[in-house]
């Protein structure tokens, strides 16, 4: 179906055309409708065409490394889709279903170059309109990325945050109440052996100094460490919360296409009562 020369005015990417110049794009593009659930295409297609909303609503998705369907972008009207896999004439990365009654306009390269010929600033708009694209494919990766409290919590930790874990891990190891009770058996003993001539004689009053400062300024350096697991602890339940969400939209979407499904059946089985009857 051939487009409407108005259609293309109201897109953001055409605007800078004069009305010679879009009569000649509309004669190029067609205007494609396409009922509620109908794919536009699907990942891996090797069409080489990209679209612009028109009217309708289209959700385009695709899946991550695990299997999981992730919504790329709902276009609002004027807004292209596919167009970064029809510049690079690669297959589609993404899946694009009309989620009710809609209208798109087809774009393939070819009309791309002529556009460019006619009105080479339109090559900005398109760069615009990739790079929102691009800032959007990148804020889904890092929200998405970020996965592990772990690693999210040591990419962030300073230097002393660092040590105090080291601190507290060591302080609250065997290797630790070991060496330390070591210390405090010999230094008692030689102490005690060496009778008045004693650097420290009882009741160990230098030691129990020493005592004292250590665990001064271990406590803190422990608190320091707590507080680091509490932030883990605090970033976990975020993440599985996220996870929680997602599982429950994954099943709220089986669930309404098991609706669907059930609806076909239902329909197809008054189909075949009407011809049996």
């Amino acid at each position: 179906m051939s487009c409407n020369p108005e259609a293309l005015k109201h897109v953001p990417l055409f605007a800078l055309l004069d009305d010679e110049e879009t009569a000649v794009l509309a004669g190029q593009v067609e205007l494609k409708k396409f009922a509620p659930r109908q794919r536009i295409y699907k990942m891996g297609d090797s069409t080489g065409q990209a679209y612009v909303m028109v009217s309708g609503r289209v959700r385009v998705t695709t899946l991550d490394e695990d299997h999981q369907e992730v919504v790329i972008d709902e276009p609002a009207h004027g807004e292209f889709f596919g167009f970064a896999s029809m510049l690079e004439q690669t297959p589609h990365q993404t899946t694009a279903i009309a989620l009710e009654q809609s209208e798109c306009i087809e774009v393939d390269r070819q009309d791309i170059a002529v556009l460019l010929q006619r009105k080479p600033m339109a090559g900005m708009d398109m760069l615009t309109v990739l790079g929102k694209q691009f800032h959007a494919s990148q804020q889904l990766v890092r929200v998405r990325a970020n996965r592990n409290p772990n690693e999210v919590i040591e990419k962030e930790a300073t230097f002393g945050q660092r040590i105090a874990d080291r601190v507290a891990g060591f302080g609250g190891s065997w290797t630790f109440i070991l060496t330390f009770l070591s210390v405090l058996v010999i230094y008692t003993i030689v102490n005690m052996g060496l009778g008045k001539s004693a650097w420290d004689p009882y009741p160990f009053i230098l030691l129990n100094l020493f005592l004292s400062m250590l665990a001064a300024i271990q406590a803190p350096v422990i608190m320091m460490s707590q507080n680091r697991q509490d932030t883990k602890d605090r970033v976990r339940s975020e993440l599985d919360f996220d996870v929680n969400k997602r599982a429950e939209s994954e099943i709220q979407g089986l669930a309404h296409k098991l609706n669907l499904l059930g609806d076909k059946i239902n329909d197809v089985e008054d189909l075949l009562r009407q011809k049996l009857s």
